[in-house]
């Protein structure tokens, strides 16, 4: 670890009050801070309050083997020149089968659509968001959650159908 790196560890360290075995993990092009869920909304507040100023995204991973998914905002500054040059990943492990998490778009706006395409995609609630409806797909291909691992994507024949009808009936736009 660089000592610049090493720098802005014990800064997120002093920032979050984390003791020195905590979870701050260099990642490849960005430090990722794991928090339980109820720790996340105090957390933000903190790195807001210390110049993160925006979520650069949201995004999250489908654990299904250790029945998790892991949601994860990736932070930094446009105003702090120091901070800048860092992304931090805030991030969470929650249940699979009830996945909810409190909102961070009441303390970063730049959450809010981000959010929303984590709840279609994985159908991850965030408690407290103010607007948590589909917003890329239509509602029932969003129910299926379809970035999840255990989705089943349907194969289409598009070459084999020999009349129109039968081409038509595999089509979910008709």
């Amino acid at each position: 670890m660089s000592t610049s790196t090493q720098g802005i560890v014990e800064r997120l360290r002093s920032i979050l009050g984390l003791g020195e075995g905590s979870q701050v993990e260099q990642l490849k092009g960005y430090l990722e801070v794991s928090m339980d869920p109820g720790s996340l909304r105090d957390a933000a507040a903190k790195l807001k309050e210390a110049g993160f100023d925006h979520v650069k995204s949201v995004t999250a991973v489908d654990y299904p083997a250790k029945k998790q998914i892991k949601v994860i905002y990736h932070i930094s500054s446009m105003l702090d020149e120091e901070l800048s040059k860092y992304v931090v990943g805030l991030a969470t492990s929650i249940d699979r089968e009830n996945p909810s998490v409190p909102s961070l778009s009441g303390i970063w706006l730049s959450a809010e659509f981000q959010e929303r395409e984590v709840y279609e995609f994985f159908g991850v609630k965030f408690e407290g968001h103010p607007d948590l409806r589909p917003l890329l797909l239509t509602p029932d291909i969003a129910a299926q959650r379809p970035l999840r691992k255990d989705f089943k994507v349907v194969e289409e024949d598009d070459y084999l159908k020999s009349t129109f009808e039968e081409y038509t009936s595999t089509k979910r736009w008709v």
